[in-house]
Formats: C-alpha cells, sequence, structure tokens
C-alpha cells in the first residue's frame, strides 16, 4: 500500500488537471463540483461517549454539544443504534462488517503488543472503498493488534517498522497511537513505524488521568494527544481536497476516555466535572472536522458520521456527575462493558447535505457493523459471501427513504466478560445473570446472589430493563435462544451461504 505523500497528491492534481484540459478546454469551475460523483466520507469514532453525553438527546442538558447537535440539525440521528460494549471488539465490527465474537476474541479487548486481530486476507470497508478510486486514511486510535517485531513472543524494539498494520488492512495512509490512551506504548506511528526513537518510561497515573506504567516516545504527551491527532485529521482533509479523487477518513478519537485530560481552555466549561468538560473538548473537535470541510469546500460531497464506541465509563465517576444532573448514558441502565443498553446504545448522527434530511430522526435498529454493507451500496458494490457477513445497508434509512420491511430485525450484543444478548425488534434476551460488565450486578454479584440465569426485557414498555419478564414468554426465550444459536452456527447473520467462524463460539445453552 501507498503512504500518504503531499508531493504525490499535488502531482497527481496537476497531471489531473491537465487532462481536464486537454479534454474541456481547461474550463474553470469549483473543485467540489467536479470531484468524483462518489461522496468523501468521515467517520468519526468517539471514545466511551454516552448516549446522554450529547445534548440533543437530552430533555433538559446540563451543557450543551453544539457541534454534535449541528450534525442533527443538519441530518439525521438514530436513537436505537448500537456498538458492541467495549472498544476492540467495536472497531473490528466496523471495518469488517462482522461480529468480533467470531474471531479469537471472545471477550475484553486487546492489548499492548497483542498480534492483529483482523486477518490481512478479509476484506475492509478500506478495502472496499479503495477500490473504487477512494484514498483511504486511519487516524487515531487503532487498537486492533499490530505486527510488532518479536522474538519467541516477546517485543524485540517497538520502533521496529511493523509487519502488520492499518497499511495492510485496505488503509493507504495511517496516523495514531496503538491502543486506549492509556495502555502503553506510548508512542505515534506513522503508517508501519514509530515517528520516535527515544522511548523512556512513564510511571502510572491514578483517578480520572489514569495511565499504566509503560514506554513513551520522547515525542508524546498524553495531554496534547487528542489536539495532535485533530491537527493530522484537518490536515489530511485540506491535503485531500486537491485531488479529485474522493477519500474516506476513519477519525478515531482517544477521548473522552481516560486518560480524562481537557485542554486549559475547556477546564471548568461543562458546569460538571472533568469528564464533562472532555466531552466538550471532543465537541469541539467535531466543529474543527466540520469547519475545515466547509472551508475546503468539501461539505456538500461529503458523508459525516459521528457515534463512539461504547457507553460512558464508570471513570467519569457517574455518582459526581449525578449530583450535577447529568447522566451520561442517559436513561439507560449501565455503562461500558455491560450487556445493558447503556454498554452499547450510542449516539449516531449523520450529515449528507442535500442527501440525508435535516433535521431528521430515525427510530431503526441499526449497529456500527452496518457500516460495511452501507458503504458498498453507496459506492455499488457487491460484497462476496465472505465479507460483511453480519452487515445491513442502512443507506435507504439514511437517505430517508420509505422502509416497508426493517432493514435490520434483529441485533447480537456481547459484554465485556463475552456474556451475550440479542435484540428482536422490542424484545431484548440476555443469556447472563447481571450486567455481565462492571455495573450491579457484576457477574460475581449476580452468580452469589442467585439472579436467574436468563433476562428478558421489552425496550419500548421498559427502556431502563428493571423488569425482566423471561418467566412470562417461554416460547419467545426458545425463539431467540434458536435464531442466536443460528446466527453463531451459521457464520454469519445476514442472508447468503454459511461461512466459518475463525475459532469455536460456545453459547450458555449448548
Amino acid at each position: 500500500m501507498k503512504g500518504f505523500n503531499v508531493q504525490t497528491v499535488v502531482e497527481k492534481f496537476f497531471l489531473w488537471v491537465c487532462a481536464v484540459g486537454i479534454f474541456m478546454g481547461c474550463h474553470s469551475g469549483d473543485l467540489s463540483e467536479i470531484k468524483s460523483q462518489h461522496p468523501n466520507i468521515v467517520y468519526i469514532l468517539a471514545d466511551d461517549l454516552g448516549y446522554g453525553d450529547v445534548s440533543c438527546h437530552v430533555e433538559h442538558p446540563v451543557f450543551t454539544t453544539p457541534h454534535i447537535d449541528g450534525l442533527a440539525r443538519n441530518g439525521m440521528r438514530f436513537t436505537d443504534a448500537h456498538s458492541n460494549a467495549v472498544c476492540t471488539p467495536t472497531r473490528y465490527t466496523i471495518l469488517t462488517g462482522r461480529y468480533a465474537w467470531r474471531t479469537r476474541l471472545k471477550a475484553g479487548v486487546t492489548w499492548s503488543y497483542d498480534l492483529p486481530l483482523i486477518n490481512k486476507d478479509r476484506r475492509t470497508v478500506a478495502d472496499v472503498l479503495g477500490e473504487q478510486g477512494y484514498h483511504t486514511a486511519a487516524i487515531g486510535k487503532w487498537h486492533l493488534g499490530l505486527g510488532w517485531s518479536m522474538d519467541s513472543g516477546v517485543v524485540t524494539d517497538i520502533t521496529n517498522p511493523l509487519s502488520e498494520g492499518p497499511l495492510d488492512l485496505g488503509f493507504d495512509y495511517f496516523y495514531g497511537i496503538t491502543a486506549s490512551l492509556d495502555i502503553p506504548p506510548y508512542i505515534y506511528i506513522e503508517d508501519d513505524r514509530s515517528t520516535s526513537n527515544v522511548i523512556d518510561t512513564i510511571e502510572a497515573m491514578t483517578g480520572k488521568a489514569f495511565w499504566r506504567k509503560g514506554p513513551i516516545a520522547d515525542d508524546f504527551d498524553h495531554k496534547e494527544v487528542l489536539s495532535h491527532l485533530t491537527e493530522k485529521a484537518v490536515q489530511y482533509i485540506k491535503q485531500q481536497a486537491i485531488d479529485p479523487d474522493p477519500f474516506f477518513l476513519y477519525f478515531a478519537l482517544p477521548a473522552p476516555h481516560t486518560p480524562i485530560l481537557p485542554a486549559d481552555k475547556f477546564k471548568a466549561s461543562s458546569g460538571t466535572n472533568e469528564y464533562g468538560d472532555f466531552v466538550l473538548m471532543v465537541d469541539d473537535v467535531v466543529g474543527q472536522i466540520v469547519q475545515t470541510l466547509d472551508n475546503q469546500g468539501l461539505l456538500d460531497n461529503t458523508l459525516l458520521i459521528f457515534t463512539s464506541d461504547n457507553g460512558c465509563s464508570p471513570m467519569a465517576d457517574f455518582e459526581e456527575l449525578a449530583s450535577f444532573g447529568h447522566r451520561p448514558n442517559g436513561l439507560f441502565r449501565g455503562g461500558k462493558a455491560d450487556v445493558y443498553e447503556g454498554g452499547h446504545r450510542i449516539p449516531f448522527l449523520a450529515q449528507w447535505p442535500g442527501r440525508i434530511p435535516k433535521n431528521s430522526t430515525s427510530e431503526a435498529l441499526v449497529g456500527l457493523v452496518d457500516f460495511m454493507a452501507t458503504a458498498a451500496a453507496l459506492v455499488k458494490d457487491t460484497l462476496t459471501a465472505d465479507t460483511g457477513e453480519d452487515s445491513y445497508s442502512i443507506l435507504p434509512h439514511l437517505l430517508g427513504e420509505k422502509v416497508e420491511i426493517a432493514v435490520r430485525n434483529d441485533l447480537v450484543h456481547q459484554s465485556i466478560n463475552g456474556s451475550f444478548a440479542i435484540r428482536s425488534g422490542p424484545w431484548k434476551l440476555a443469556l447472563c445473570p447481571g450486567s455481565g460488565g462492571w455495573s450491579h450486578p457484576t457477574p460475581d454479584e449476580a452468580k452469589s446472589g442467585g439472579l436467574p440465569e436468563i433476562q428478558l426485557y421489552n425496550l419500548v414498555s421498559d427502556p431502563a430493563e428493571t423488569r425482566n419478564v423471561y418467566q412470562d414468554h417461554p416460547e419467545l426465550v426458545r425463539e431467540l435462544k434458536g435464531l442466536l444459536k443460528q446466527y453463531v452456527s451459521n457464520g454469519r447473520s445476514t442472508n447468503g451461504p454459511p461461512q466459518s467462524n475463525d475459532t469455536e463460539t460456545l453459547l450458555p445453552f449448548e
């Protein structure tokens, strides 16, 4: 794969201008009017931002997120959108259109020096778009494992070029960090190598500014990471503006995840705690991206999506935030890591001027796993049977088309400890006692408390999941169990020939 090179882009532009001049007499015009018929795509993924952190979802917000709300005013917000309950599985599903539990990762996330989770032979959304002429870039947090230089399972030198990474998965350019901002090594990677060869060790931090002890490069400062990555994203958009080909930017923010480090200008801005201030800094990042697209004449031809990888983490201090009247996960139960709605019901907003209806709302059930099929539909690519096995195109919803039959009827959830749930219509069946994550009752608390192994909730009448009605609907429980078993055994949840899972996936009732 080619790296991102400014000179190459400039040369490409002038060659294109010459070609246009030959066939069109060098007729002048706004560049935004003569770019490819395919829209640019900017996908902004926040880290640990809750549904209730976006003020357009809240009737009486404690603070407002004007730039994110602007996406809702100028486009569409989804009220029933879902990620996975934790980071790595969500990122896997976004880029592959496949549930991460089909891989070796049955619970939790990848760690500092784990091998790549996405097989380099698997087609990603970057591959799909790249095949249609897009320049593709990933900027920000990766957290999907990387091909480090190793000897007998031990990393020999983190400054050596990576043997596998984003450039092996369809991306033309990568600039970012290895994982969450609290997981070492703390280095920037550009394309396939560290931007610095000078490595030291930083001690751990506690509290909201939490990070773990580990290697750190001399050009890395935790407090500056969000701003630095935003500068890189802005620079990328400006450089791609001169290219006649469309671009896809996957911009994965490291915030408002720990360490919670709002810049000085945002401190005490939310009227809550440092987490609320950090949320407002994230909102400002969205504003910078929108403004850059507008300034470059690209806004009208760009599909811009903003969402989050899971619900808000308890590290934000739910009790402290509640004292100010703020509930980061809205009315939903639980938070990050949980099988409950607060773990995976997330903000999802999209704008595409002239195509997505302004100030519109969709109550359709959608998952971040649906991005693959949606991107493919956008460029009229027919996915092969072994690509995007769990992904549905939500393009009809985005364009405001009347949909007689739901695009997606059901969706599989999973908590941090690997507990499954399946959603179908208003019903959600959880195959575990308690949260399956960090909220009360935790798995240990639920087990010791003798709670039922099955939970069934009607999310229309009981969106806060307060009444477990599994005993009242035995047939529905059997039906949903059977559907989940089918999706596991078939290797897919969409129509098509059965596929193989990477490793065996066991369900608790088998």
